[in-house]
């Protein structure tokens, strides 16, 4: 594909409309702000007065709360987009931004999509089409095969589908070849299980991304799950920012991210990297993306997907790399050159990221859906808080319960484990029930902080944990009660949270003294 004239491609944005909720809005429209560009936010109806709304320059309400009725909208974003004078649109991540129709929707509506081109997007959501352009690009991939459609009942021919299963070998998975998160996957050891495992695959795909095509590939037994943050602008311009270790998952979920991988020596780290920018030149990729790998036992590694997105991680690449990678997203949107060539990146000390969100671990990690009655979040050298909340707000039913991303720096990884755990200790959240413990207990865990990964660490490691501290009904209960208490006597006071430096308002922690919630330090 022949590249256009740069010089009559590039277009200042003067105003974006963010296409999500939550943290990553509130991360796009800070640096919007930074880079003086206006901001437009849309909310559903139980979102008009999240974080995301107040910070940014307008907010529009666009649908009640269910994401099909209002995020997920396109047509109605559009109309927001053209109602406010939107030039340029940022999808952030999940909902709309990996949907290649959308981007298309905002191109010709003669909007700048801040991400890679519909056509790159369509490529790589199909995991197949991707395999094929990775090993065509001599990006190693994972022995694996598409199997043949099923009938109209949703059932496959027997003997077609064990004599692809032995082709490749076993144990193998099933997986869905649009999306991800675990849904339309299957572990297969025993070939008589190979049928069923596959048509119950391609009917979970189906259900879940509204296609139920399936391929097969090899199990990779103990793998990491490595990625590459990697950039691209239309002048041709390709680089990595290095890695991010992300094997800690709960049912292929990550929880616990890092940079650098500990299981990367100076030469692998290079291999691995020029890899993924040869992925990114042979779909002359624009913007941030990450192609993720499986890495072996051996130091072997293999293509497993490209998300044409910025990750929800990318927090600990910024600080290694000490780079903003949504300021590049935006500038590279407006046709301008990569800030950095692959000289340029270096890295310094190590980076943990921490998702903390409202669930309980002891009743198989279930939403907890509530207010946030108190929420205190950690400060200090090293730490950053991504969040969309404030106390006070609401964890519902209709939206992913995350609650913020806590990323720490230090000078190497022992220090930046220190850190999380200190942090996490001081995290205070009351109202909901939250995997804070949890995070905790696998940052203390010795295989852990060995380095000795793998995307299945903690089935192996942690299957059955359980908190060492009971939940004490009667203290949380004082703590509510003491928060509804602080709240009353800032309303009468006056505007909530108002105070001085000599006499600052009072909240739940001054009148409870040295208590914390987590840790009691």
């Amino acid at each position: 594909m022949a590249k256009t004239n740069p010089l009559e491609t590039e277009r200042p944005i003067s105003r974006v409309l963010v296409a999500n909720r939550g943290e990553i809005a509130v991360r796009v429209i800070r640096a919007c702000r930074e880079l003086g560009i206006g901001t437009v936010a849309v909310c559903s109806e139980v979102d008009q007065d999240a974080l995301h709304t107040r910070l940014a320059d307008q907010a529009v309400t666009i649908g009640p709360a269910e994401p099909g009725q209002s995020y997920l909208r396109v047509e109605r974003l559009l109309e927001v987009a053209r109602a406010t004078d939107a030039d340029a649109v940022h999808p952030g991540y999940g909902f709309l931004a990996e949907n290649a129709g959308f981007a298309r929707a905002c191109q010709a509506a003669g909007l700048i999509f801040i991400g890679p081109s519909p056509e790159v997007i369509e490529q790589m959501g199909e995991k197949t089409a991707a395999r094929a352009i990775m090993a065509e690009a001599g990006v190693p991939v994972v022995p694996g095969a598409l199997l043949p459609d099923p009938d109209a009942d949703g059932n496959f021919a027997a003997a077609a589908v064990r004599e692809v299963c032995a082709g490749v070998g076993y144990p193998l998975l099933v997986k869905a070849a649009f999306g991800g998160g675990g849904k339309g996957m299957r572990l297969v050891t025993d070939p008589d299980q190979v049928v069923a495992a596959c048509e119950g695959a391609a009917r979970e795909a189906l259900g879940a991304f509204g296609n139920g095509t399936v391929y097969v590939e090899k199990f990779i037994e103990r793998p990491r799950h490595v990625e590459f943050q990697i950039f691209g602008d239309r002048h041709g311009h390709y680089v990595h920012l290095c890695e991010r270790e992300c094997s800690i998952q709960r049912r292929h979920q990550k929880i616990i991210e890092e940079s650098p991988s500990p299981a990367l020596n100076p030469a692998l780290r290079a291999e691995m990297g020029a890899a993924a920018v040869a992925a990114a030149a042979a779909v002359e990729y624009e913007g941030a993306g990450t192609v993720e790998f499986l890495l072996d036992q051996d130091g072997g590694f293999y293509f497993l997907e490209m998300n044409t997105r910025l990750q929800v991680e990318h927090p600990v690449t910024e600080w290694v790399t000490g780079t903003d990678l949504v300021r590049a997203q935006i500038r590279v949107a407006e046709g301008r050159p990569l800030p950095w060539r692959q000289a340029d990146i270096t890295t310094r000390g190590h980076a943990i990221e921490c998702r903390v969100y409202a669930e309980d671990p002891a009743n198989g990690f279930l939403p907890s859906l509530g207010e946030l009655l108190v929420l205190n979040e950690p400060t200090g050298p090293g730490v950053r808080v991504d969040s969309g909340v404030r106390q006070g707000d609401e964890v519902t039913m209709y939206y992913d319960p995350m609650i913020a991303k806590l990323s720490l720096h230090g000078d190497d990884r022992q220090a930046a484990i220190d850190r999380a755990v200190a942090a996490l200790k001081s995290y205070a959240v009351l109202g909901v029930t939250t995997n804070i413990e949890y995070l905790i207990a696998i940052l203390q865990q010795p295989v852990f902080q060995s380095g000795d990964l793998h995307t299945g660490f903690l089935a192996e490691e942690m299957p059955d944990w359980r908190s060492d501290r009971g939940a004490d009904a009667d203290l949380a209960l004082a703590v509510a009660a003491v928060a509804e208490h602080t709240r009353l006597q800032q309303g009468r006071a006056g505007a909530p949270g108002t105070g001085t430096a000599a006499a600052p308002a009072a909240t739940p922690w001054h009148e409870l003294g040295r208590f914390r919630l987590h840790g009691l330090d």
